[in-house]
């Protein structure tokens, strides 16, 4: 499996995505300008200047006709992902860590970290699509209010926008109704950071990746922890394979730390676990520095990672990796063996 290394970026990689269609890579890294890429080739097709801070998140519409960018100059724009104009500028009190498309486009919501003498907030702002985007409000159509400065990781939606999700630096996953506003619950998976999540295609299941070197998969609905992917390093991205019952990890020590040791032992490979029996299978090599984001194409046949050296690395899995069967633990078949003796002959 050779990468492509896709190459525009002046600073550390923040976060790749690719588009519903999975022909298109999104990127943005700390050098403020987000670029878009050919998801076959790795051409890159533009680059959507405006922002005058780091970008710490995008998210494409489903038509792929808008993209949204999350940036420390505390604003969230949005752009014509065709043309590369910056549509809308939507202010914030403080950094926005966060920004994620509703299902079907019709609003989005976002999350701004304190600053000064303001907590930080999750905002919706209102996107209906028979509505030129000149005319979007600016103003928030809601705000919830994060007490104590506490600092807000990532934002998601619910399966029928009915929720939202939301991670926080102290490990806890809290639960937000769009419409009023009301914490409906809290859990907590992780003793430190939640550096990232990511919801199946289905949006049933929930993983989740900390800096205490654990990723976990959680049932999107009740946030019970039904799986632990367990590592030696602070994992900073985690996506679920789309076709297959796999995990991708990312991560590798502190950026601080790096240049006192290679990249062998800094461990910044991609890991691939099984989702079901949590045992890793397989490593990625490449990078030079801590792998600070992941996403995988939504038809299964390719991944793209992203990392503090600046670099993207556009993976195309081998055909062997795409037709092999996931092998049954012994222990597994052993057990299916024992239930077929046991079950009565019907012929008989």
């Amino acid at each position: 499996m050779r990468p492509i290394l896709l190459k525009s970026h002046e600073r550390a990689i923040t976060c790749v995505i690719y588009n519903a269609d999975g022909d298109l890579v999104f990127t943005a890294a700390k050098d403020n300008v987000p670029t878009v890429w050919r998801a076959d080739t790795g051409e890159r097709l533009g680059t959507y200047i405006g922002h005058s801070g780091a970008v710490w998140e995008l998210s494409c519409r489903w038509d792929s006709k808008y993209l949204l960018s999350a940036s420390a100059d505390a604003t969230v724009r949005l752009w014509d992902v065709q043309t590369g104009e910056s549509l809308v500028s939507y202010p914030h009190r403080g950094p926005v860590r966060s920004v994620c498309w509703a299902e079907g486009g019709q609003k989005f919501v976002s999350a701004s970290q304190p600053f000064m003498d303001s907590p930080g907030f999750i905002s919706i702002y209102d996107t209906p699509s028979d509505v030129d985007p000149s005319q979007y409000q600016q103003v928030a159509s809601r705000e919830i209010s994060i007490p104590n400065k506490e600092k807000c990781t990532e934002v998601l939606w619910s399966a029928l926008n009915d929720r939202i999700l939301a991670s926080f630096e102290d490990g806890t996953i809290r639960v937000f109704d769009p419409e009023t506003g009301e914490l409906l619950s809290t859990s907590t998976p992780h003793s430190k950071p939640i550096s990232r999540m990511y919801l199946s295609t289905d949006r049933t299941l929930l993983l989740t990746c900390s800096k205490d070197y654990t990723a976990k998969l959680l049932d999107a609905d009740t946030l019970e922890v039904l799986k632990v992917y367990p590592t030696e390093r602070p994992v900073n991205a985690a996506v679920i394979h789309p076709t297959k019952d796999h995990i991708l990890l990312g991560g590798g020590q502190d950026a601080m730390s790096v240049t006192t040791t290679g990249s062998r032992v800094g461990k910044f490979e991609t890991r691939f676990y099984h989702m079901i029996y949590e045992e890793e299978f397989g490593r990625v090599k490449g990078h030079f520095g801590p792998i600070n984001a992941l996403a995988i194409n939504p038809d299964g046949l390719s991944y793209c990672s992203g990392a503090e050296d600046g670099y993207i690395r556009l993976h195309h899995f081998d055909r062997e990796y795409v037709d092999k069967q996931d092998e049954v633990p012994d222990e597994l078949e052993e057990l299916d063996e024992t239930e077929a003796d046991q079950k009565p002959d019907l012929e008989e």
